[in-house]
């Protein structure tokens, strides 16, 4: 089914219940906003979260929920899914929390990346460091970009953007903690809570994935959708988005 039919189903007279968010009321989906910018209508929208050892768990989890949640209240027009450059493999975060992540690093089959931060003050232990090190997920986000994939970051993951040459430059955010390093490395940075250039979005720390993933779903799917899922969530996005 394409997906604005996807979006459109979930209003039409007797379209039925789409989702049921933590034992809460039935929860239905409403038609994207007219005009709004949006993915084409082919086939959902392919979101990919990248994992690796010591990411900070908020960071993923945030835009995953968000992800998940509008993938549901919209009948299933965005498809979300966690992904490692080495392939499927259990993932150890940055509190001990383990990940199975099933699926192999496919950046032509994704719309989105999403590159979530952690350990950053921990330059001995797992986190961004050994992966900039290493250079695999750099060498492989570098690679990965092309036209209609927007690669996006928030928290450190900025930093792993900046080694991969993404945000040189260019207009981007990234923790508090970190924005000295992000402009070193030639990062124009800017104090808002999400920066949108089009295929480069950045959002600041940690809590800062909800508005990244909000701001996605608005721009890319619908801003119904978006402060739909802001109800179930019973949260508001916060925060400036810059855009150009």
């Amino acid at each position: 089914m394409e997906r604005r039919k996807l979006l459109g189903a979930a209003t039409a007279a007797g379209a039925g219940v789409l989702a049921a968010v933590g034992g809460s009321a039935p929860v239905r989906a409403a038609a994207p906003a007219a005009g709004a910018p949006g993915h084409p209508p082919q086939r959902p929208l392919r979101v990919q979260i990248v994992l690796f050892d010591g990411v900070e768990e908020q960071d993923f989890v945030g835009p995953y929920e968000v992800f998940s949640l509008v993938g549901g209240l919209s009948g299933g027009a965005v498809e979300t899914s966690y992904v490692s450059v080495d392939g499927p493999r259990t993932v150890t975060a940055a509190f001990g929390t383990r990940v199975i992540v099933e699926q192999d690093w496919s950046p032509r089959s994704a719309d989105i990346i999403v590159v979530p931060g952690g350990g950053f003050r921990r330059p001995d232990g797992p986190g961004i460091w050994p992966e900039i090190d290493r250079g695999v997920l750099p060498a492989a986000l570098a690679g990965a970009a092309r036209r209609g994939l927007v690669i996006s970051s928030l928290c450190t993951g900025a930093i792993i953007l900046a080694a991969a040459g993404l945000t040189a430059g260019r207009p981007c955010t990234t923790h508090n903690g970190a924005k000295a390093e992000l402009a070193a490395r030639g990062g124009v940075v800017k104090n808002a809570r999400v920066v949108d250039d089009g295929d480069l979005v950045t959002a600041a720390g940690i809590t800062s994935g909800l508005e990244l993933a909000l701001h996605l779903v608005r721009r890319k799917v619908s801003a119904d959708i978006a402060v739909r899922a802001e109800e179930v969530l019973e949260y508001q996005a916060r925060g400036t988005v810059w855009t150009r």
